[in-house]
């Protein structure tokens, strides 16, 4: 995904979309779902394929293909009480590491890292680890996000009704 954006413009650095990235984390961490929903840019994509190999994922099934109003309604409905799968929400706490610059086009970086999720719920603690691949782009002075794509390591297994955003 690139972006036309002001040639005078230029791309995060490695070390401001680490940081980026580790906030957006403590975000999710602490269900801050409006805060994060800040983070995108309307024309954003947020993505969790189930095949992890897959760069085509508008004719893959994902779990989630998420635009801005698909975005909008997963944090209505997490921050809701009428979903079952939010009534005994989830703490998650999630380790995100082994940032790697792979490309930077114009005012755009694309970074990918390791990100290991726990989760606990009623008592039960579950463990994801995924690699995560983020689109991150300046626009007006501040960092927002583009796409970010969750390849789970685990991903044929059932997710199984989560209450939070990976």
């Amino acid at each position: 995904m690139s972006l036309a954006i002001d040639a005078g413009v230029s791309a995060p650095t490695l070390q401001e979309a680490m940081e980026f990235i580790w906030s957006e984390a403590d975000l999710l961490d602490s269900k801050s779902y409006a805060e994060w929903l800040e983070l995108w840019r309307e024309e954003g994509i947020y993505v969790v394929p189930i095949d992890p190999e897959t760069e085509d994922f508008t004719a893959t099934l994902n779990y989630a293909y998420d635009d801005a109003e698909m975005r909008q309604a997963r944090v209505k409905r997490l921050t809701g009480t009428s979903a079952i799968s939010v009534t005994a929400a989830a703490r998650t706490v999630r380790t995100v590491s082994r940032f790697r610059q792979l490309e930077v086009e114009g005012a755009q970086i694309r970074v990918r890292c390791a990100q290991h999720l726990i989760e606990c719920k009623r008592g039960v603690q579950r463990l994801y680890a995924g690699d995560l691949t983020y689109d991150i782009v300046r626009d007006a002075g501040s960092l927002k996000l583009l796409r970010k794509v969750v390849r789970l390591i685990n991903s044929t297994e059932a997710l199984g009704g989560i209450a939070y955003l990976l």
